[in-house]
């Protein structure tokens, strides 16, 4: 990054992923504006647990703290000289998306993570329309692959600034914004069994494509070949008949390779 950089303004935080970041708001920074993004709109009911827009503009501690902790304020640094009901209301309207005839989705564009595979996928007029109000966007993250082997980092955003059509309620997502969340999910579920089991994300990553390629797109089945595959490193794999279900497949997998054990 070159030249001066715009004052941050705002911090929306993911309290869900930040929950360390919550007792030092309330008690060190009580006086600090903030408000519920859930607040107003059908996710209310579970608005304790949604992000929450603070104001950094006349605290300069918890801004530098921000910079200097981003794993602990974990969330999206905004730059905007919108009014605070205009920016409000357009990240209001973000969280709510559409996709096919009748599928409706909550966007958790908020989470650093989601932020670093979905505004990946919007091209310059798209950015357009998703910023708005924002006039840039940083963030502390990367993807969950990222996150596997350390490489997260500083990620920025500048709103190109086209005249394009605002947000519409229930927004469209895209074909490549689909899939990049698509994305994001399974590399999130590699990242956890990665986790849990101690298993390097890399090696979770193959068994998955392996699955993928065996057609186990179903998560229970495929997950039932992870745990196969992990049980049989070795085994050397001979595809499944065609005209099987995914489960009959994967039954077929676990006798062939029960049947070459020692």
């Amino acid at each position: 990054m070159t030249g001066a950089q715009p004052q941050t303004q705002w911090l929306l935080l993911d309290s869900l992923d930040a929950p360390q970041a919550l007792p030092v708001l309330r008690q060190a920074f009580s006086a600090v504006r903030r408000f519920s993004l859930f607040d107003g709109t059908e996710f209310e009911p579970v608005s304790a647990h949604g992000p929450l827009l603070i104001d950094l503009s006349e605290c300069p501690a918890l801004t530098a703290l921000c910079h200097r902790d981003p794993n602990t304020w974990r969330g999206l640094l905004l730059t905007s000289e919108a009014s605070v009901q205009h920016l409000l209301g357009h990240l209001q309207r973000m969280l709510t998306v559409s996709f096919g005839l009748s599928h409706r989705a909550l966007l958790s564009y908020y989470n650093r993570q989601t932020a670093s595979y979905f505004f990946d996928a919007c091209d310059a007029a798209e950015l357009s329309r998703w910023l708005g109000p924002i006039r840039q966007l940083r963030w502390f993250g990367g993807t969950w692959a990222d996150r596997a082997i350390g490489s997260q980092g500083w990620q920025q955003l500048r709103n190109p600034g086209l005249a394009v059509e605002p947000l519409n309620i229930e927004e469209n997502l895209s074909r490549r914004q689909r899939e990049r969340l698509q994305t994001c999910l399974l590399e999130q579920h590699i990242w956890r069994w990665s986790q849990s089991l101690g298993t390097e994300y890399a090696t979770m990553a193959s068994h998955v494509q392996q699955g993928l390629a065996l057609g186990f797109s179903d998560r229970s089945v495929l997950d039932g070949w992870l745990w196969l595959r992990l049980l049989h490193p070795r085994a050397v794999l001979v595809p499944p008949p065609v005209g099987l279900t995914q489960q009959q497949r994967l039954d077929h997998v676990r006798r062939q390779w029960r049947g070459d054990q020692p």
